[in-house]
């Protein structure tokens, strides 16, 4: 019995796996070291996951998650679930899990469009080269977070259409100095920020929002994939934003000259077939 588990900035997936099937899947709350202690996290494992989790025991936990890109991080999220399964861990990033979920031994650029935005040239066996996103401050072009960042500038700054940004607060029962304190002084600002998707979605038939997003999403492609040798592999997506926005992203793909053949929401289910086909020999924390 394996555990894969796979945690971007807003939500976590875990399925408790034997050979190909899957006997339990559910969601959690996200997980991420850059914004969560040690103790932050074993508590969110703890309180989100059901008792069976635990009781059962797997004999393997395989952890993919955000901010898990340096051995630091790492080590800290590890520590975190050795605490709580008692069984041998390995962590890995949600860009390798992105690029395994997608692709699983064959070679092609993954990218990532969630709550943040990520991408990789992956060989089939290993990453080999990685665009620093560079967060939602510095960039996740794209991503679910610099949609929200885009958005509210535009209302602080009384740009964005009047009848949108009333509707706005209306729908979130919130101020501007509401909306200040999420993003400066309260946690995860980052996952507030992305939340203001869900708002937009509703709106995508006005020109205002449609721009912006296609305006995003063209400098995903520009700051992010065409550093990459493009033309001559395919390129794949996951993540909510990706799949929700789906015709909108294969329409920016082709003004670049490309053409996306696959979107999936999550990476759980190639991340399933790979874990059935492929043995790692990676050290585990435990």
């Amino acid at each position: 019995m394996k555990l894969i588990a796979e945690s971007g900035s807003t939500r976590t997936e875990w399925a408790l796996v034997e050979d190909m099937t899957v006997s339990q899947r559910l969601f959690t709350e996200g997980i991420n070291p850059f914004f969560q202690s040690r103790r932050e996290i074993s508590r969110s494992v703890r309180l989100g996951l059901p008792e069976y989790f635990f009781r059962k025991k797997p004999e393997q936990v395989y952890y993919y998650g955000a901010g898990c890109s340096s051995a630091e991080k790492k080590k800290m999220v590890g520590a975190s679930l050795v605490a709580q399964f008692k069984t041998p861990i390995q962590v890995e990033s949600d860009l390798l899990a992105a690029a395994r979920g997608l692709f699983k031994t064959e070679a092609g650029i993954a990218c990532i469009l969630g709550t943040g935005s990520n991408s990789c040239f992956y060989n089939g066996k290993i990453i080999v080269r990685n665009v620093s996103p560079g967060g939602y401050i510095l960039g996740d072009e794209g991503s679910g977070a610099a949609l929200g960042k885009a958005f509210l500038s535009d209302v602080m700054k009384g740009l964005a259409p009047r009848a949108l940004v009333s509707a706005y607060f209306a729908h979130t029962k919130s101020t501007r100095e509401e909306v200040m304190e999420s993003v400066y002084n309260r946690p995860l600002p980052n996952r507030f920020l992305a939340t203001v998707v869900l708002f937009l979605q509703g709106y995508m038939h006005e020109e205002y929002v449609h721009d912006m997003l296609c305006e995003s999403l063209r400098r995903f492609f520009i700051r992010n994939v065409c550093q990459y040798d493009y033309k001559e592999y395919p390129i794949r997506f996951v993540g909510s934003l990706a799949y929700h926005f789906g015709d909108v992203l294969r329409q920016i793909a082709a003004e670049f000259g490309i053409a996306i053949d696959v979107i999936e929401e999550t990476p759980m289910n190639g991340l399933i077939e790979y874990h059935a086909m492929v043995t790692d020999d990676l050290n585990s924390l435990g």
